[in-house]
């Protein structure tokens, strides 16, 4: 990767991602892009444009100006809040992603990457050790669009020979961006809540299980995915990714070591169902045979670096 541009980078995802390729690559060679939000902190210490995705002429324009090899398309409208606008989030998410992909075979793109998620499975697939090649068949319009993302990427790979990668995130937990419309943002919330008021009220039951991932290893297997030489990747839908699974009540027995006299209350809502149609747990071991992938960080680990990092 030698230029890269990278949308959705106001995001959280984005926002890590973009400081972790400009302390690899440059910051010069790294182009975040945003739409919605400014760049603020750190963002601003490279270049930084505001464009639309869905916005295919704007967008090309853009790629056209810094002919960039390598983009990083993380543009997308997520669970919860797609389910109170299907029409913004099918817009936004398989939209902006056809226009990235026919600007990126038009304009001699090397290297695209997308993000799936573990939203693209359902209530059909097995919860348990979800394998890599099994049952697509998912009740939101988030998930809907990742299942439709993941085959249009094989397709353009197949079709035009644009080398296209992904991974399917579990629930990501950080603590430099705030909770963003997501299913799994009550990971996030609690920690804050925890520090600030020593009580959280969650959003789905206590024994309530999901894959998880610290951002740090999020954003470390975003970049060896796409460093990877080409003749190593097998997956050209996206591939399984995990680090760790747990309830709500492990999470909060992991906090309350550090802040004996927290407290977690519980008032499920309509996420509940969402977050019932997911895995509990991942096989993502395609991912750690084709490019070694390893997690650093487990769920005392990530709690540990949690609170001695959030400053309310």
């Amino acid at each position: 990767m030698q230029k890269i541009i990278v949308t959705g980078a106001t995001g959280q995802i984005g926002s890590e991602l973009v400081l972790a390729l400009r302390h690899e690559y440059g910051e010069k060679e790294v182009i975040a892009i945003g739409h919605s939000k400014p760049a603020v902190g750190d963002l601003t210490n490279g270049p930084f444009e505001s464009v639309d995705v869905t916005d295919k002429i704007a967008f090309d324009k853009l790629v056209e100006k810094y002919q960039p090899d390598t983009i990083f398309h993380l543009v997308g409208i997520l669970s919860a809040t797609g389910e109170k606008n299907p029409d913004l989030a099918w817009n936004v998410n398989i939209g902006g992603l056809k226009n990235v992909l026919d600007i990126a075979r038009d304009r001699g793109v090397k290297k695209v990457f997308w993000p799936s998620s573990i939203a693209a499975f359902g209530p059909t697939t097995p919860r348990n050790y979800t394998p890599q090649h099994t049952i697509l068949e998912p009740t939101t319009i988030y998930g809907t669009t990742k299942v439709a993302g993941e085959l249009l990427c094989q397709y353009y790979f197949h079709k035009f020979g644009l080398d296209v990668r992904s991974l399917r995130y579990p629930g990501l937990i950080s603590y430099k961006t705030p909770p963003g419309g997501g299913t799994t943002d009550y990971a996030v919330a609690i920690y804050f809540d925890a520090i600030k008021q020593k009580s959280y009220d969650c959003f789905v039951n206590s024994d309530t299980v999901l894959p998880m991932m610290y951002m740090p290893d999020a954003v470390r297997a975003t970049i060896e995915l796409m460093e990877t030489p080409s003749e190593n990747i097998s997956i050209r839908t996206s591939y399984n990714l995990t680090a760790m699974s747990f309830s709500v009540s492990e999470l909060v027995a992991s906090i309350t070591k550090f802040i004996p006299d927290f407290t977690c209350t519980y008032h499920p809502d309509s996420r509940q169902q969402i977050a019932d149609s997911w895995p509990n747990s991942i096989d993502d071991s395609q991912a750690r045979a084709d490019w070694q992938w390893q997690h650093n960080f487990d769920l005392e680990k990530m709690t540990v670096d949690m609170l001695k990092n959030i400053h309310i």
